[in-house]
């Protein structure tokens, strides 16, 4: 699956208050109540790459034990998106290197 297509598809609950963010710079809508990683994975095909190979990672246990959905705000922050709320105006990233386009990808 492509990086730039959502990993994750909403099945219920869609009707619960949407919330502003975004990924990359790019604007992205979730629901209250979203960990971060449903929010980003709802939008995109990954959290983040990793730091020493590159490839895409999306989380692995959703219980915050496995350090791998760690992912960084904007201003350079680490948060575990397992288990991290979304909140309106949160400025995530996915580490893409020489992103230039604006595109999730």
């Amino acid at each position: 699956m492509s990086s730039s297509q959502p990993l994750l598809r909403r099945v219920a609950e869609q009707d619960r208050e949407a919330v502003a963010f975004s990924i990359d710079g790019v604007a992205a809508s979730a629901l209250v109540g979203d960990t971060v990683l449903t929010a980003m994975l709802t939008q995109v095909g990954r959290l983040r790459r990793n730091e020493f190979s590159g490839e895409a990672r999306a989380g692995f246990c959703m219980m915050g034990a496995c350090q791998d959905c760690w992912v960084e705000t904007a201003d350079g922050a680490r948060l575990r998106a397992c288990s991290t709320f979304i909140e309106s105006g949160m400025a995530l990233t996915t580490g893409r290197s020489g992103a230039t386009d604006g595109a999730l990808a």
